[in-house]
């Protein structure tokens, strides 16, 4: 007898459980076909993972690529047509002569960028053991481009310069050789870094574009009411929103780490896919959190929109995707680790995406966004309760 006794509230707590998850379940499918009858929203979704990703990797690049470079030579020694020679593709175009008149002109119509001033005994100069001056003028519009590409040209000149003088007064080579190898990015492109943060921006911009329009549009449509007469709780309609609007934005984020990055850019993936969409799960579940909380705040969608715009600006712009957080005041890098989950995935992210870095290595980050996704969860549940439930 007292076995039975203490079988039923088991019973009764599975029961209780079962139902719970049916409810999850079935407001969940209600979601994802809410979401498929949104045409505009879904293609969104599909820009913001494929022609975003792409446009923001390459069409935002800082390198020194194809740079057109005009050569006024009024030396026309081996040396002064030798520095021509070291202007190599992909960064310079084949260098063009210009004269000293045709200067401004050239720069003017955009047809060069830099515009090397090489003067009269220029060789002579150097063997004499003067020091001569070569004028370099540069186009700034561009300030990135125009600061690299004027470095690369200054190392070729000093390089060909100095290999010039060793060859010809017969010195022997520096004993040592400095070499800077580069891990992880041979190459320094800049795509391989900026598609990866791409996804992360614009997974968080969607995720609370999603969770929060979702929640407004059933309160602007009046649709809410009806949840409200079913034997749901919040808690349910919650979770139903993040995980069908989850669904459909990791789906979309591993189709862009493999057709975008991976296939279209060429990008090498080092570590484990599956773990990056792991910890892409929990990052999810804690933004859409955060989208809940500030679709229960306001009250219409033009409002939704006016209030996660500084929300999501400062998540992205202090989250180490674009500026490194040791750049940042120490106060401010603390805070940001503590109040947003987007610097511990962008981490994540770096460390399983470009570093091939494990579960043993990652899981503090993981904890983090876990953590803070859970006060992001009470909260919004708490708003939730108070707004909808109670108003």
């Amino acid at each position: 007898m007292p076995d039975a006794i203490a079988s039923r509230p088991r019973k009764s707590w599975f029961a209780a459980l079962r139902r719970h998850l049916a409810n999850i379940y079935r407001l969940t499918i209600k979601e994802l076909r809410s979401i498929r009858s949104d045409p505009i929203m879904l293609l969104l979704v599909a820009y913001s993972f494929t022609i975003a990703i792409y446009a923001a990797a390459t069409g935002a690049s800082t390198e020194a690529k194809h740079l057109s470079v005009g050569i006024v030579d009024e030396d026309r020694s081996s040396l002064s047509r030798s520095l021509a020679d070291g202007l190599t593709p992909p960064t310079f175009k084949p260098a063009v002569a210009l004269a000293s008149t045709d200067i401004d002109a050239a720069m003017n119509a955009q047809r060069v960028i830099f515009v090397i001033e090489i003067p009269p005994k220029f060789e002579a100069d150097i063997l004499a053991g003067r020091q001569p001056t070569v004028q370099i003028d540069v186009d700034a519009t561009a300030a990135a481009q125009a600061f690299n590409g004027m470095t690369y040209i200054q190392n070729v000149i000093v390089s060909y310069v100095t290999d010039f003088v060793a060859h010809r007064e017969g010195a022997v080579p520096e004993p040592v050789t400095v070499v800077t190898p580069v891990k992880f990015n041979p190459n320094l492109t800049s795509s391989w870094f900026t598609s990866v943060m791409q996804i992360i921006s614009n997974l968080t911009m969607i995720t609370v574009t999603l969770t929060g329009a979702a929640l407004i549009r059933e309160r602007e449509q009046g649709t809410v009411e009806h949840l409200l007469v079913m034997p749901v709780v919040p808690s349910e309609i919650m979770l139903s929103k993040i995980f069908a609007n989850g669904i459909v934005i990791v789906v979309s984020a591993a189709l862009s780490l493999l057709l975008v990055v991976e296939w279209w850019l060429q990008v090498p993936v080092t570590g484990s896919r599956l773990l990056f969409l792991g910890g892409a799960c929990f990052y999810v579940f804690t933004v859409a959190a955060l989208g809940i909380a500030l679709g229960t705040v306001a009250s219409t969608m033009a409002q939704f929109g006016l209030l996660s715009i500084p929300v999501l600006l400062v998540m992205m712009l202090l989250s180490g995707s674009s500026t490194p957080l040791e750049s940042m005041p120490v106060w401010l890098k603390d805070l940001m680790l503590v109040i947003s989950p987007t610097p511990h995935f962008v981490v994540f992210s770096q460390d399983v995406v470009y570093r091939g870095a494990g579960a043993s290595i990652v899981w503090p980050e993981i904890l983090a966004t876990a953590a803070i996704g859970s006060v992001f969860f009470a909260i919004a549940l708490y708003r939730f309760r108070r707004v909808i439930f109670s108003g």
